[in-house]
Formats: C-alpha cells, structure tokens, sequence
C-alpha cells in the first residue's frame, strides 16, 4: 500500500511489467540514469578537472558518499533496533549519489558567480539548484523533473525555507568593476521562491506547527540567515558527505603531494593534539606516519581506518522534541570527541588546499568565465542559446523567469564545455 510519503508529483503509469523494485530503488534507478548524474564526471571537486587524472571528481565524490552513506545507515540500525523510521538503503544511496547535481561548473566559484548573476532573480544556490533538477529540470517526465518520492525530496533539502526569506541584506556592487568581490555574494542556502510549489508539496503532510518549526532560521551575518533543522534523512546524507569531504578530499590532497606533512604538522596536528581526545593520544603518531607514508596501501588503510571511525561513531538523537513527525524529530550527529576531529580535518582541508591561492585563481577563472557567458547570452538569446534553451526561454514571461533559464542552462554546464563555449564567444582565433 502506498503511503503519502511514497507518492509522487505526478502519478505516472510507466509500462513496466513485473518490476518487483520499490518505489526508492525506482528513485535511485532514475538517479544513476539521468543526464545531470552523468555530468558530474566533469565537474570540479576541489582541484581543477584536467590537470591530473589521480584525484576526485563530482562523480566520484558522490560515490563514496553513497557508500559511505550506507555504511552509516547499517551502523545506525544496528545500534538502534527499535527505531522504525530509518530510510531505505536505496533511499540514502539516492540523495548520496545526487546530493551534487545542482553544484554549476568550477565548485564554489560558479557557484558565487551565478549567486551574484541572479541577485535580483532569486539568486543561485546549489542545493535549491539540486532540488529544481530532480523536481521539474531533468526530462524524465513533462514539467516534474525524475519524478521522484515525496520522502526522496524531503531528503534533498538541506536548508528548509525559501531564499528570499533568508537574504535579507545584499552587498552593493559597481557594475563598471571588472571584477566582484567573492565573499560578499556567497549564497544564501534555502529553496527557490519559483520552486516553492515543489518545496509546499513536500511537506505538506506535516503538522502545521512541524511546517513552521522546520522552517525557522537565524542571522549569520549582516547578509544572510541559516535555518537549523533538517529531516533524519537529510542529516544522514549530510555527514555522510561531510566524512568523504574531510577525509578522502585530504587523500587527494596528500597523493598529490598539495599538502605536504609539513603542512600537517604545522597546521594540523597542534589542533589535533589539543583536542585531549583519547582516540588520538593513542593513534595520532600511527595516523600521521600512515597518512604521509611513501607506501600507497599504508595511506590508504590509514584513510579506510578515519570513514570507519566516524561511520561507527554516529548516533541517532533528538533534533528537536517539539517536531511531531520523527522524520524531523531526529538527527544523526558524531560524539564530541569524532565531531571535533572531523571539524578540524575540514578546516584542514577548506584553509590549506580550497583556500590556498593557486586554487583560488583557478576558482576565479571560472567565475569570471561564467559572468562572461552569462553576460553574452542575456544579451541575444534567441541567437546564442541551443534551440531547446531558446524555446524555454520564449516560454517564460517574466524577467526573472528568463533569467532562470539562463542559470538552468549555465549551472548544467561541465567545466570543459563551458570552456569551450567560452572559447566559441571570445577566442580571437
């Protein structure tokens, strides 16, 4: 019997016969096959696509969140058996393998570029740009995207209100600047205002008290606001990917000799060691030789050894006790001791490798490349759009539904393609 959280945006009656799947293999089935899935073998992670064929893309990346995402899941199971409302292994391994599709080409600087692009459209965010995918972009069906379950959408939506609502302050910008400053226009995280339709269907069999709740938020500076709740099975793929971030993001940061172990001792290990974690009085100097060991296999155990400790190191508690419904109601977090290593390892990451400068340069290369693309079809897009773009286009009536258009079209974009797009407008050869 389908329950309301099985259901879907539209009640399609596809021709499959005996298809014994459930309705979350269905869901994963459609994610693996989708374009925007397989577009992010050529997306950026952290360091640029193209300049080694070692390290993690986009794909790659949400690979291992699926596995780490379901190991988490069996941990949890395991160590709460009375517990009834956990996900569907396939359900997690679907949000894992597509919690990315929304992020635009070259990682945060697209991302930043488009935020600024869209400023008076509604902005751009990556995970409102993953919802708009799976919920009416991606062409399985007319008009509703994958189509997927309603508990499916429920688990793509990391920050639960809409955008408008949390972007309260936006910076000034002189449009005669070449350039613009990054941090200022970092995005608010939140939900389309044009996909608020989507956003009310999901959760709609919520209690209205649960509805309000869910949607409450905070400042976070003199831009933005945050919200804090999410549902258990939003928080199971959240730390799923916050593991695979921390740690195997740092394998390719050390196999690629980008961070070195000078850079772990000076920036890393005085952090560690002041966390008086018992784990690490023991392990720390066994971890570190492994880590930076000339022997590939020793620092893959050494990688395989930290996803195994923070897996088994998850635990289900309460979010909040106000939340009616147990799909918000609980959370999956680390204890104190694993929360502040995993936090330290990510700092690690983002101040040393996502922060040095080479990396940043590449980063703002392609943000200008996108303001550059962005500005040239804004301006002729009935010439310069595909035709599919351009019939989209033609079909909106608002500015800030065409300048949507254009964002769809941008964001779905591989690095190389927008590259060679790039190449195609401005190239003087």
């Amino acid at each position: 019997m389908q329950t309301v959280w099985q259901q879907r945006l539209s009640e399609q009656h596809k021709h499959r016969p005996n298809d014994n799947r459930s309705p979350w293999q269905v869901d994963r089935s459609r994610i693996i096959h989708a374009a925007a899935f397989r577009r992010l073998q050529a997306k950026t992670q952290i360091m640029s696509i193209g300049v080694n064929d070692f390290y993690r893309t986009r794909l790659t990346h949400s690979l291992e969140v699926s596995q780490i995402g379901s190991g988490l899941l069996r941990h949890l199971r395991i160590a709460n058996p009375e517990f009834e409302h956990f996900p569907s292994t396939s359900l997690i391994e679907t949000l894992c393998l597509a919690h990315d599709i929304g992020h635009p080409p070259f990682g945060h600087g697209g991302e930043t570029a488009l935020n600024y692009l869209m400023r008076d459209y509604g902005g751009f965010e990556g995970n409102a740009q993953t919802l708009r995918i799976v919920s009416k972009l991606e062409p399985y069906s007319k008009g509703y995207g994958m189509n997927l379950t309603r508990r499916t959408l429920l688990g793509f939506v990391k920050y639960p209100a809409i955008i408008d609502q949390l972007w309260f302050n936006k910076p000034s910008h002189d449009p005669s600047q070449r350039f613009i400053k990054a941090n200022d226009w970092l995005p608010a995280k939140g939900v389309y205002h044009c996909d608020s339709d989507v956003f009310n269907w999901i959760i709609e069999p919520f209690t209205d008290s649960d509805k309000a709740l869910l949607q409450q938020h905070q400042v976070i500076d003199q831009y933005r606001c945050k919200t804090l709740f999410k549902s258990l099975d939003c928080a199971i793929m959240e730390l799923a990917d916050d593991i695979a971030y921390a740690v195997h993001d740092l394998e390719d940061a050390i196999a690629t000799d980008t961070l070195t172990l000078a850079d772990w001792t000076l920036y890393a290990e005085p952090k560690l060691i002041a966390l008086s974690s018992p784990w690490l009085k023991q392990n720390l100097t066994r971890l570190t030789q492994r880590l930076f060991s000339q022997d590939e296999a020793y620092r893959k155990d050494a990688i395989g050894e930290l996803v195994n400790l923070f897996i088994v190191n998850g635990a289900l508690n309460i979010q909040n006790p106000d939340f009616e419904s147990p799909l918000l109601r609980y959370k999956v977090t680390l204890d104190n001791e694993f929360a502040d290593i995993l936090s330290i390892l990510k700092i690690f990451v983002f101040e040393r490798l996502i922060r040095e400068p080479k990396m940043q340069q590449i980063e703002f290369s392609g943000q200008n490349l996108l303001i550059d693309l962005f500005s040239a079809l804004a301006s002729d897009p009935m010439r310069l759009l595909p035709y599919t773009t351009q019939e989209q286009y033609q079909n909106t009536n608002t500015t800030n539904e065409k300048m949507r258009v254009l964002a769809d079209y941008l964001s779905g974009m591989t690095d190389e393609y927008a590259r060679r797009t790039h190449k195609r407008l401005f190239a003087s050869e």
